[in-house]
């Protein structure tokens, strides 16, 4: 949970490695604070990082730096797909990866399963950037369990998208080998999904996990990441899984001119930095592609 004292929220956690640390951002004013059904949502207003939203305990979205995940978890997965039409987000309840997926003209349909509806209030009200993608036309917000909504999709989604609190609590779910089964049962012929990767130093072995059974399910599986000032580590990763084995994550299919991403506004992501953000620190590559194969 977090812990307002005084002028910090200092983010705490009794779970291992993140009982050890504490990540602290000043306040210039606690803008909201409840406990939802599911979780306690906290907005405060720093000066650094502008509006910040903390769930459980743990940072998701910081105007600062909020472009660079949202970015990157539609860029990547969106440009590797040849004409990615329908595209599920379970989580994303802020409608930052949303807003980045409608930038995509292909894209004729967004279902966002968020299951707790008082994130997408508080985030209507203090992100309006980022929530304004639930009033297109294109959008359709669903409220509730995204592991049961995805039991219920057979070849439905060109995409899917897992944009998740954390690994605990409702979240929990969301990082197994079900999920992941359902959620390649619910994908359309040369499906691809980007799920939210955790870290590469304090999350090592719970990525290995991910990475492990997911090359069970699919042909191809990558791991990439991007730098994130507003999170604990300094940066989050992406896991991306292809049921088409002719895939090549680390070469997009799409690449955008200067012009398409002055027209998309994007910050962070271009195709530089999408074939960039799959070389990893050579003790991370060994330990995530042991049989030296970085297109698994």
């Amino acid at each position: 949970m977090a812990v307002i004292d005084g002028k910090w929220c200092r983010m705490e956690s009794e779970e291992m490695p993140y009982s050890d640390l504490s990540f602290g951002i000043k306040m210039e004013k606690l803008l909201h604070k409840e406990i939802s059904k599911y979780q306690e949502i906290i907005v405060f207003k720093s000066q650094l990082f502008g509006n910040v939203l903390v769930l459980d305990g743990i940072v998701q979205v910081a105007e600062l730096d909020e472009f660079v995940y949202h970015e990157m978890m539609a860029n990547l997965p969106l440009n590797c797909h040849p004409d990615a039409k329908r595209v599920l987000i379970v989580g994303g309840g802020d409608g930052g990866v949303a807003r980045e997926i409608l930038k995509h003209p292909s894209v004729e349909k967004v279902v966002v399963c968020e299951i707790d509806e008082k994130v997408v209030d508080v985030c209507k009200k203090y992100f309006p950037k980022l929530a304004e993608s639930f009033s297109d036309v294109r959008t359709e917000l669903v409220i509730g369990d995204g592991i049961e909504y995805m039991k219920d999709q057979s070849s439905a989604f060109d995409v899917i998208i897992t944009d998740p609190q954390d690994k605990i609590g409702i979240a929990e779910g969301l990082h197994n080998e079900g999920y992941y089964n359902s959620m390649k049962r619910a994908l359309k012929p040369n499906g691809l999904i980007c799920s939210e990767g955790k870290d590469m130093y304090f999350e090592l072995s719970f990525v290995k996990r991910l990475m492990t059974f997911s090359r069970k399910l699919f042909p191809k599986v990558a791991y990439g990441y991007a730098v994130t000032p507003s999170y604990a580590p300094g940066h989050i990763g992406f896991l991306l899984c292809s049921t088409n084995p002719n895939t090549s994550f680390k070469e997009p299919l799409k690449t955008l001119t200067e012009n398409e991403m002055k027209e998309r506004k994007l910050k962070y992501y271009s195709s530089d930095i999408h074939r960039a953000c799959f070389i990893l620190p050579n003790h991370i590559k060994e330990d995530l592609y042991p049989d030296g194969n970085l297109q698994q």
